[in-house]
């Protein structure tokens, strides 16, 4: 016998054998009202059968609850750049206030305080639920901190690929917490040589430009590469900031950032070698150019026209630099 059927034993009168097939009217009104207590009778049971998975869904680590975003701390290992501008932001918190979280985050009970929890994914869900006033929904799940890491890493994977940049820097800071090699692989999909790329990467580029620039998620390794490049120095990286703090920029995309500063080093490069100087030998022909770039100025001599040249100048550098200095004193004397 089912549930419903010992429900309706219990609280629905049944017609006794012989009895009348059409009862009275003041027993029809009895009839539904204990059908209607039977009926909420059985949504109990059902709710209480919900609520008891429930329970053992948290206790495995698989449900989905309500959670105040005060009492969630963020993860030791940040698997996206922190940018300073981040239009889809307000975007994700315009359509969370519309029409509420779609996706949960995930999170663990934490460590090492009783009572709040650590997320491994879904920081920006977490503040645009928070900015609203609103609790977060996330899943729960008992994480050792390997686990959280790979979780991090192959949630964005799955959801949202991360941009090399990103996927550079995530890999060089799970390195500098002290992660193996094998944990940031299995963080980040890849093999050991594109780690050792991202990580290499990561170190060359200034985080206080890639923070201004974004993800980017058109530009790879070669054109970050250019980029770290064009900022080998203080006055670089400094021209790359005030750049990017120009209203127009900051409302642009990522990608038009990006685009944006490495063109103007690319530009200020061109406009420099077009300064170019020749030195001209008795008869008119060009024997050397002399090139000034970046700070560096070279002498590149025409073999074909003036053979042995270079290694004659270059083994009298000693005393053309005395002869310098010397010039340079009686000038500053004078």
């Amino acid at each position: 016998m089912s549930r419903k059927d010992a429900i309706n034993n219990l609280f629905l009168k049944r017609p006794e054998p012989g009895a009348s097939a059409n009862p009275k009217p003041t027993d029809r009104v009895r009839t539904g009202a204990i059908s209607a207590m039977g009926a909420s009778l059985q949504e109990m049971s059902e709710n209480a059968k919900q609520a008891a998975q429930l329970q053992k869904q948290l206790a495995e680590g698989d449900a989905i609850v309500s959670l105040d975003p005060g009492k969630i701390d963020p993860s030791r290992i940040a698997d996206r750049i922190p940018i300073d501008i981040d239009p889809d932001f307000e975007q994700l918190v315009a359509s969370i206030s519309e029409n509420g979280q779609q996706v949960p985050i995930l999170v663990r009970p934490h460590p090492t305080s009783a009572g709040r929890y650590q997320i491994a994914y879904g920081r920006r869900r977490l503040r645009a639920t928070e900015k609203l006033g609103l609790v977060v929904k996330a899943i729960v799940r008992n994480l050792t901190d390997n686990d959280m890491i790979v979780a991090q890493g192959r949630e964005n994977l799955d959801r949202k690929d991360l941009s090399f940049i990103e996927k550079a820097f995530f890999a060089r800071n799970l390195e500098d917490d002290g992660c193996d090699r094998r944990t940031i692989i299995a963080a980040l999909a890849s093999d050991k040589a594109d780690i050792s790329r991202y990580i290499a990467v990561a170190r060359r580029v200034p985080e206080v430009v890639v923070r201004k620039i974004g993800p980017a998620p058109k530009s790879g390794r070669a054109r970050w590469l250019a980029l770290a490049d064009k900022l080998g120095r203080q006055s670089s990286i400094t021209a790359a900031e005030r750049l990017l703090d120009e209203p127009a920029l900051r409302a642009a995309d990522s990608d038009a950032r990006f685009d944006a500063v490495l063109r103007s080093f690319e530009e200020k490069g061109k406009r420099t070698r077009s300064s170019a100087e020749s030195w001209k030998i008795p008869g008119g022909k060009r024997g050397a150019r002399i090139e000034s770039r970046e700070g560096r100025t070279s002498l590149i001599f025409e073999e074909k026209i003036v053979p042995d040249f270079a290694q004659f100048v270059a083994a009298r550098l000693d005393d053309l630099f005395v002869e310098f200095q010397a010039n340079s004193d009686g000038g500053d004397n004078q």
